[in-house]
């Protein structure tokens, strides 16, 4: 860990030690805001943060060049998210809503500055993906793994985007103490799911949020399963063989954020698909089975065999 970015790293361990007080905070103080307990949300943001910035970090170590153009993508994230998570934990700390609060001058300057640091954080995670599209990594499927990871996740964190619009029910009453919303076809603070707190009545737009910024973990956690398995299946010994999984990995990842970004956007909550959200998911999950099948099938049985000795006589001729 001596390569990855370092500010990255301690801020992920300030973010381990915020959820364990927000934690403690749960616990001991009932107060609630919006429908929920006043230390949910920067508990949740806390331990989203420790996932997010230190796979962040490892992808930084990543880079053969334009490392110093990846420390100051770096920085800029941490400072934003910095930003964000003392005015998210300040507002708790009030007893008052951090986002979408528009009651008093004050919190609406303050949730102005949270969109301002979240739209750095999202252009720094922007630099990164595309230094990652420029490097020339050793391995193929590692180097797709953080590219496609990297690519879904800014998407992921592009729908925090359509939560900060205002509702039509906001448009029509004018100037509101709340503007935007995290649900879609109901009100914020309804029933909600366990941990989550997603809306079970309703759409809920932090769903592909969370969905598509944790493709972070997601995709490259798929590589380190497929290299694991390599030394008991000898499909899988095939460089070539784990980088068509991984493709096929990102698109049914990326397929299924499109999916729960368009359930939520109708108005529809996670645990209750319709018929046209059941079919796609089955379509979806029907293709990417059907594409791993296809790889496997077609995969060398075994490691490939060494060059002979005329092969490496030709290589050395050639170069």
């Amino acid at each position: 860990m001596s390569s990855w970015h370092r500010p990255l790293v301690a801020f992920a361990a300030s973010m381990a030690l915020l959820a364990a007080l927000t934690a403690v905070g749960l616990v001991v103080d009932d107060r609630t805001v919006g429908g929920s307990p006043v230390w949910f949300k920067p508990f949740k943001f806390s331990v989203s943060f420790v996932a997010y910035s230190l796979s962040l970090a490892w992808m930084l170590s990543l880079l053969p060049r334009f490392r110093r153009t990846g420390r100051w993508a770096g920085n800029a994230v941490v400072a934003a998210s910095v930003v964000e998570m003392v005015l998210i934990t300040g507002q708790a700390l009030r007893g008052r809503r951090s986002h979408f609060n528009n009651e008093t001058p004050f919190d609406a300057a303050l949730y102005t500055t949270m969109g301002v640091s979240v739209v750095i954080l999202w252009a720094g995670a922007l630099a990164v993906a595309v230094l990652l599209f420029r490097a020339r990594l050793a391995d193929r499927a590692s180097a797709w793994a953080v590219r496609c990871g990297s690519v879904v996740a800014l998407a992921g964190a592009a729908i925090g985007f359509l939560m900060a619009r205002p509702t039509e029910e906001q448009l029509a009453a004018g100037v509101t103490d709340v503007v935007g919303a995290h649900a879609v076809g109901v009100p914020d603070g309804g029933p909600s799911m366990a941990l989550t707190g997603w809306a079970t009545t309703g759409g809920d737009l932090r769903v592909p949020h969370f969905f598509g910024m944790h493709a972070l973990q997601a995709l490259p956690l798929v590589l380190l399963v497929l290299a694991a398995l390599a030394p008991r299946f000898a499909r899988l010994a095939d460089e070539q063989v784990r980088l068509r999984l991984v493709l096929i990995a990102s698109a049914a990842y990326a397929g299924a954020f499109v999916l729960v970004t368009w359930q939520a956007l109708r108005g529809q909550a996670l645990l209750s698909p319709d018929a046209p959200t059941l079919t796609a998911a089955a379509v979806l999950a029907l293709g990417t089975a059907a594409a791993v099948v296809a790889v496997l099938r077609t995969a060398p049985a075994g490691p490939p065999a060494p060059p002979s000795a005329e092969d490496a006589r030709r290589t050395e001729v050639t170069a």
